[in-house]
């Protein structure tokens, strides 16, 4: 199986909540952030799948909270494509400081045609660069 994608950031200040740990909701921007440069290494940059008539939404995502992120710790983000079926894709992210898993979680996309919403195939160029992180077993409809 290949290694998964790590993308590695260190908490911000403006991130935490008055209880000096990582609101929430930031979880999702870090996720984000991680996929984005997880698709880029795959598969180039995000604005280059829009000129090409692609984008890619999120349809559906889980967050399951194990233990918090404080000010000034160093996470590491490991994404890896766990489904890549006709028309959306799954990729699941932990959250880890150290050896210690945070957060658990998954998003799912779904591609569509940038200029009318509607689903759409993904591309075999987008498929092909997303098999670099995809576990054993993504590929099925």
């Amino acid at each position: 199986m290949p290694d998964p994608y790590v993308h590695e950031l260190r908490v911000r200040y403006g991130e935490c909540d008055p209880q000096g740990i990582v609101f929430n909701a930031n979880y999702l921007l870090y996720y984000d952030v991680a996929f984005t440069e997880m698709w880029r290494a795959a598969v180039g940059p995000w604005q280059d799948m829009v000129e090409r008539g692609f984008d890619a939404v999120v349809a559906e995502t889980n967050l399951r909270f194990l233990a918090p992120a404080r000010y000034d710790d160093e996470l590491a983000l490991p994404v890896q494509v766990t489904r890549l079926g006709t028309t959306s894709l799954t990729t699941e992210i932990d959250v880890l400081r150290g050896g210690e898993v945070l957060l658990r979680g998954w998003l799912r996309h779904v591609c569509v045609d940038r200029h009318t919403w509607r689903k759409a195939t993904l591309p075999d160029w987008i498929r092909d660069g997303l098999r670099g992180f995809a576990a054993d077993g993504a590929e099925r409809d």
